[in-house]
């Protein structure tokens, strides 16, 4: 017994001593956790890289559905499948009960800032030199401001939070619109101040240029016109960009073509050896590299643009006859293997280009496709031409299988090799769909667009014009006056500039121009609301935050 009592004493002994000295405390020496995570530079890098990919999957690769979210519900496209998880049925859409639109954007944006509050919050107390520690507040506070500005633009107040959040915090209040703009304006006017300089950056990786380019949007938003041209004038007047008006890249020698042509043709988005100067900041996709987005064997991961944009020409059918008259899904101006879910309205496809429909080099054949020439063998009209602007007897366009659409939603003959059934004949598996190449975020012709806005807010349409007549020569369009430039006018050219590329409805949400513009160009939306112009906050995220009010939206 007296050995026994001895043993337990030990044994209570050394509990008592391990106890005191956090003995079960764990220690990770091998794994990540959050109290190793954040220490040296290259963990910093390795959550600024995981803000890159949530931006891409934001914008770009989320799915099939959510991208096009920026594009449908707005004054250029309309839903070819009608779904209630698009934006056919608004009310259904944006309802506040919704677990789609409202509720998944919300909540990857408000990801993006807590990652970012994270990474500056675990900046002081990191071994990083005084330069790395500058270089990654400024990553994180761009990619802050982006998030809030995205979210003030489609929610309005919303809470705004600049803290690590490390317990449950159920109290949220919305903070006015004004205050969220103030506080992205701080965080991207810092990113401007202390990100590389455009020349000094790897393609894709954000810089000086790409933080002035959204500063002046934002500014535009906070209604600080002065502000907002000296932004975009410090990325038009910088040294290492310029608008491209002569023929570059990999196509060039193809004297079919034009400079417009050039800027969206694959391997053409960057900057690689100074060839684009005027990408400001491209989203990239590399494919079958692990990260890179894409794959060559499926439509997994990449941006589904050429499967919205682009025509279901398959089901297409000339009367009289029951053969398909297209070869489908094939990898040339037929649009890929397109499905017809964003079909352009009439606005966008033949209003905004009646008056320099022949020479507006945006508007060549080539860049916005509106003849399908016959490429079945079989069917009788094998070779002939069939025209959207002219469709024969019994064809009424925009239909889903047949109507225009911007060639820069698809990689005409540069689709990967994996993807081609046949690429001695262009013939694509069932698989392709996705737009094998980088995208454009933010490029210079739309900076001197929102410098033209700055102008107009300033009632100086003189300059505004200049800066629109800028974009407007290099497409080889007419100019226009002073007097006719207004906002819709700028919108108009946004469209004819940016068209599909553009995230429509962060232009009109920031500007509260939904309604407007969809009564205005887009008649297939018949139940738009004004209540529109902002989406609704997710029931659910009311519910959960039961430690304060969080006041919904009017409307809704």
């Amino acid at each position: 017994m007296k050995k026994i009592n001895i043993i337990i004493f030990c044994l209570a002994t050394i509990l008592f001593a391990s106890c005191k000295k956090s003995f079960l405390n764990e220690e990770p020496l091998d794994f990540l956790s959050t109290t190793n995570a954040y220490i040296t530079n290259k963990d910093f890098e390795a959550s600024v890289n995981n803000l890159y990919t949530r931006i891409r999957a934001e914008f770009y690769t989320s799915g099939e559905q959510r991208p096009f979210d920026y594009v449908f519900g707005c004054d250029i496209v309309f839903d070819g499948q009608p779904s209630a998880t698009r934006h056919t049925n608004m009310t259904a859409a944006y309802s506040p009960l919704s677990t789609e639109i409202p509720l998944i954007h919300w909540t990857n944006l408000y990801k993006i800032v807590a990652e970012t509050n994270t990474i500056i919050d675990r900046i002081p107390g990191s071994e990083m030199t005084d330069a790395e520690k500058t270089l990654m507040e400024a990553r994180a506070k761009f990619f802050r401001g982006m998030a809030y500005r995205t979210l003030t633009y489609l929610y309005g107040a919303v809470p705004l939070n600049l803290t690590e959040v490390k317990s449950p915090k159920t109290d949220y209040v919305r903070a006015p619109k004004a205050e969220v703009l103030a506080q992205v304006i701080n965080d991207l006017k810092f990113a401007a101040t202390n990100l590389p300089a455009i020349n000094a950056v790897q393609d894709g990786q954000i810089n000086n240029l790409a933080a002035y380019h959204l500063l002046s949007e934002v500014y535009l938003a906070a209604g600080q016109f002065q502000n907002a041209a000296d932004a975009a004038t410090a990325v038009i007047s910088n040294a290492n960009v310029g608008l491209m008006k002569t023929r570059f890249g990999v196509k060039s020698v193809d004297a079919t073509k034009n400079v417009y042509w050039d800027l969206f043709q694959k391997g053409n988005q960057n900057r690689k050896n100074g060839t684009n100067r005027e990408a400001l900041w491209v989203i990239q996709f590399e494919t079958d590299v692990p990260g890179g987005g894409t794959v060559s064997t499926g439509i997994g991961g990449s941006y589904q643009y050429e499967r919205h944009f682009a025509p279901q020409i398959i089901n297409f059918r000339l009367p009289g006859s029951s053969i398909q008259p297209f070869r489908y899904p094939v990898s040339d101006y037929s649009g890929g293997r397109g499905i017809g879910w964003a079909i352009p309205t009439k606005y966008f496809s033949d209003v905004i280009w009646q008056s320099d429909f022949s020479n507006d080099l945006r508007n060549a054949p080539f860049n916005f496709v509106r003849e399908f020439t016959v490429t079945n063998p079989a069917h009788p009209s094998f070779g002939q031409v069939i025209s959207t602007t002219n469709p024969p007897a019994g064809i009424t366009v925009p239909r889903r299988d047949f109507y225009p659409f911007q060639s820069k939603i698809t990689t005409p003959g540069d689709h990967p090799d994996g993807m081609f059934e046949n690429k001695a004949t262009l013939l694509l598996k069932a698989s392709a769909g996705g737009t094998y190449a980088d995208q454009y975020m933010f490029r210079l012709a739309e900076t001197y667009l929102l410098r033209a806005e700055a102008y107009l807010g300033l009632a100086d349409p003189g300059k505004a014009a200049e800066d629109i007549n800028e974009v407007r020569r290099r497409a080889n369009a007419s100019d226009v006056l002073p007097a006719n430039v207004n906002i819709d006018y700028i919108l108009d050219e946004r469209m004819r500039e940016l068209g599909s590329e553009e995230k429509r409805r962060i232009t009109l949400m920031r500007l509260g121009l939904v309604y407007d513009r969809v009564k205005k160009c887009n008649p297939y939306y018949t139940d738009v609301l004004p209540t529109y112009n902002l989406w609704p906050i997710p029931a659910t995220e009311i519910e959960r935050n039961n430690g304060a009010k969080l006041d919904q939206n009017l409307g809704y």
